[in-house]
């Protein structure tokens, strides 16, 4: 299940920890700055197509993006 609050927490600490802008994870997803900052307030739910833009540019999961798993490897088969 999505967890919105886990979703802007885990977004949020990603984009700061690699000291990226807004703007950038607003580029690889290709939303507008003011929507990712809405997503980081948990203010709005990404769609399906973001959540995994997103796991894809930070290499994590999206079950870890999502808050269904707490380990954010990818687990290729």
């Amino acid at each position: 299940m999505f967890n919105q609050i886990i979703f802007s927490q885990r977004l949020k600490e990603l984009r700061i920890e690699r000291n990226l802008k807004q703007e950038t994870i607003g580029d690889v997803a290709g939303i507008k700055i003011s929507a990712i900052s809405m997503m980081e307030k948990g203010h709005r739910a990404p769609s399906i197509e973001v959540i995994c833009a997103i796991a894809d540019y930070f290499n994590v999961s999206v079950d870890y993006l999502v808050g269904r798993t707490d380990d954010p490897k990818l687990h290729k088969k």
